[in-house]
């Protein structure tokens, strides 16, 4: 599940490699070093996770494949600026929501959903087969469950939206769906439909007429639908974020 199990099921790195990329990347994220400061030397870290040189090399690349630190002779590993780390990357969005979320990055989530999933939907109406359509509806079903747990219900919708996705025929629909993941680990650890049965129903409904804009042929119907479900999230989010804010 990517983003989502990692916010919502909190599940560990196995491997050395994984817990050194893992633990600095969420100090970099965190701010613990601030952009464009420079790392503690290689004996610092070697001490700090108990690695071998050659597993603190790994990791360091794999930062650097994410946008976050880039290496420079004579000077060492530098944090890179904000504006080059890889957002798409889900260890980079799964560490910036684990260091806190704000209202900034509610609304660049949605403007990003906003920009893909409603062609996304239009696409599916015109590019949907007809067992795609009944798989779709399938999940609607699921979806409308008052048992769901926060993460059941996360999963069922998200796998609504990534069968959206692949319904496109687009693969760059498909390749953005880690961005999708995030807003709705996001939507839903804040403020889950699952918070009351009124709740999960609202979901289903709405996911329902997406699915029923994709039967009919219909993308502009499917768009608006999709709209919809997208904004009601963001905003479900923010308001959130604002209560517990003031409280």
């Amino acid at each position: 599940m990517g983003v989502l199990r990692q916010r919502m099921f909190g599940n560990q790195p196995r491997s050395s490699h994984a817990r050194v990329v893992d633990e600095l990347g969420r100090a970099i994220v965190s701010g613990e070093f601030p952009e464009n400061s420079t790392l503690p030397g290689d004996q610092q870290l070697l001490e700090r996770f108990g690695v071998s040189r050659s597993v603190l090399r790994e990791a360091m690349k794999t930062l650097a494949a994410k946008g976050l630190v880039r290496a420079k002779s004579r000077v060492g590993t530098r944090v890179n600026p904000r504006d080059s780390w890889n957002f798409v990357d889900s260890d980079v969005i799964s560490w910036k929501m684990l260091g806190g979320m704000d209202a900034e990055f509610v609304d660049h989530l949605r403007d990003m959903r906003l920009a893909f999933e409603p062609a996304a939907a239009r696409l599916a109406a015109l590019n949907a087969t007809a067992e795609e359509i009944v798989n779709l509806f399938s999940i609607v079903a699921r979806i409308d469950n008052p048992q769901h747990s926060r993460e059941s219900v996360a999963q069922e919708d998200l796998n609504f939206h990534i069968a959206i996705a692949v319904m496109s025929r687009n693969p760059f629909m498909r390749s953005v769906t880690t961005l999708i993941e995030a807003a709705l680990a996001v939507s839903f650890q804040i403020s889950s439909p699952a918070l009351s049965p009124e709740g999960i129903s609202r979901c289903a409904s709405q996911h329902l007429r997406i699915a029923s804009a994709i039967a009919s042929r219909d993308p502009d119907a499917a768009d608006a639908a999709m709209r919809e479900v997208v904004l009601e999230g963001a905003d479900r989010a923010r308001e959130a974020l604002d209560l517990d804010q003031t409280v």
